[in-house]
């Protein structure tokens, strides 16, 4: 069992009865000494020495031993759903090490808008800690913070957060300013990690602005810290296209994140956004831009093409080789922001991918799937809104084409903007997955649905429609 799902279910059994063997302390007990037997030993050890016990034969258990369940740990999904089953589990007080795990539990199992509260809780319980070590450092001036080692703070690898931020208060009291500075600093580092998860957990719950406000209250303690140097420089790229402030802040980041982590495996993709975001500046914001290289495009297609009838070429995603910003592509996938939708920035996938560098373990992958089949519910009842909200979660993590037709259609169903385009992608790269859809919704009683779908994949996709069953299907 990993740390994450160890502090969880010390959590549970906190709260919850316990089901220890008769005789177990509690959990969190002081451990009361063991009676002792005339030879010093707890009453009912072993014999030492020539009085030792016949070995146990192999499966059986040492006599006295308490009684086994036979039960093996819970899995995640297991932990998840006796957690989501406790009352008042999140407004119960928690230490920093119970509330982060829980929010870590949530966010790798794909429940990012889940993991936000324990994040938050977690967080607030370095508060204090946080304010100590932006006090102290404001005092330092220009003098660099030391090291924990350097000051000899004396912590261990698991070293809870209060009790290091204890220390580096102490520190504090006695003046010694540096030292506060750097304890305090050891004990922000768990802390920066749960900030920059929460960041992401924003960005995938669809808040963007949300996302870049936590991404900057990490980056004003650690300025290098990776996770949250690479998401702020992605956003604002992505986001803030006409904003040549905000652009020139992306690339001024993208070129930090690539001189701190020259190995990382974001690194080229860094080095390329970040050489984007210059160009843009230059050219004075992202429509320009993107308008100048159209431009060019359209000159190279015409030299090659002299009869002048091929049509421009349209900017692309930059991670499908082009200019501009993603357009939702075979390489980008789209992803709805902040607020309605209706004018949602389109975030490919791969900064996606960079940003969160989530495992996909069995547990998230089935929680995925249960996400794009609740969502495949709400449209068939009509409610595009929820669905929306369904394959939000899901496009950055599993952007297939059966979410991609998802998508594509709630957007239809709204008539947002991006809707025809995002039909288009997934028409492009998967128009069976779009066909399934319909068997989909005609299965969960919205034939209806299912007929005007097919109506329009034949109309933008006429090759698939004169190879497949559409036109049968249309018209039963």
């Amino acid at each position: 069992m990993t740390l994450a799902l160890a502090l969880a279910a010390a959590a549970l059994l906190a709260a919850e009865p316990s089901n220890l063997p008769a005789g177990h302390p509690p959990l969190g007990s002081e451990p009361q000494p063991p009676a002792a037997s005339a030879d010093g030993l707890p009453k009912g050890h072993p014999a030492i020495g020539g009085g030792m016990t016949a070995p146990v034969p192999a499966g059986e258990m040492p006599e006295g031993h308490p009684p086994t369940t036979g039960r093996a740990p819970p899995t995640a999904e297991e932990l998840l759903q006796q957690l989501d089953g406790m009352q008042g589990l999140r407004e119960r007080e928690k230490t920093f090490e119970i509330a982060s795990s829980l929010g870590k539990l949530y966010y790798t199992n794909g429940r990012a808008q889940d993991a936000i509260p324990y994040f938050l809780q977690a967080e607030e319980k370095a508060k204090a800690v946080r304010e100590l070590f932006l006090a102290q450092r404001k005092k330092l001036g220009k003098t660099p913070v030391p090291s924990a080692a350097e000051a000899h703070c004396g912590f261990a690898a698991q070293s809870p957060v209060e009790q290091m931020a204890a220390a580096a208060a102490e520190r504090a009291k006695k003046g010694d300013t540096a030292g506060a500075a750097a304890c305090a600093r050891a004990a922000l580092e768990p802390v920066l990690e749960v900030e920059s998860m929460r960041g992401n957990a924003l960005f995938l719950s669809g808040d963007a602005d949300g996302a870049l406000k936590t991404y900057e209250r990490v980056l004003e303690v650690s300025p290098t810290q990776g996770d949250a140097l690479f998401g702020r420089s992605a956003l604002l790229y992505e986001t803030r296209g006409e904003d040549v402030k905000a652009l020139r802040s992306a690339h001024e980041g993208f070129e930090a994140f690539v001189a701190a982590y020259p190995d990382s495996n974001r690194t080229p993709l860094a080095r390329k956004l970040g050489r984007m975001s210059d160009e843009a500046v230059k050219a004075g914001g992202m429509k320009k831009w993107q308008a100048s290289r159209a431009e060019d495009r359209r000159i190279r297609a015409t030299k090659l093409d002299l009869s002048a009838s091929a049509p421009p070429m349209m900017a692309q995603g930059p991670m499908a080789g082009g200019g501009g910003r993603p357009m939702g592509g075979a390489a980008g996938g789209p992803m709805a922001g902040g607020g309605d939708g209706a004018s949602a920035p389109m975030i490919s996938q791969e900064t996606m991918q960079a940003m969160q560098n989530v495992e996909h373990t069995p547990e998230m992958e089935a929680q995925l799937t249960k996400t794009v089949e609740q969502g495949e519910e709400l449209l068939a009842m009509g409610r595009y809104d929820e669905a929306l909200q369904a394959y939000r979660q899901v496009m950055p993590l599993r952007p297939d084409g059966r979410v991609k037709a998802g998508l594509a259609w709630t957007l239809v169903g709204l008539g947002k903007p991006t809707a025809d385009r995002v039909w288009g992608v997934a028409v492009g790269t998967d128009p069976a997955a779009v066909d399934q859809l319909g068997e989909t919704l005609k299965a969960k009683g919205d034939v209806k649905g299912a007929k005007a779908l097919w109506s329009k994949l034949a109309a933008s996709a006429p090759d698939y429609a004169a190879q497949s069953s559409l036109q049968a299907k249309l018209s039963q």
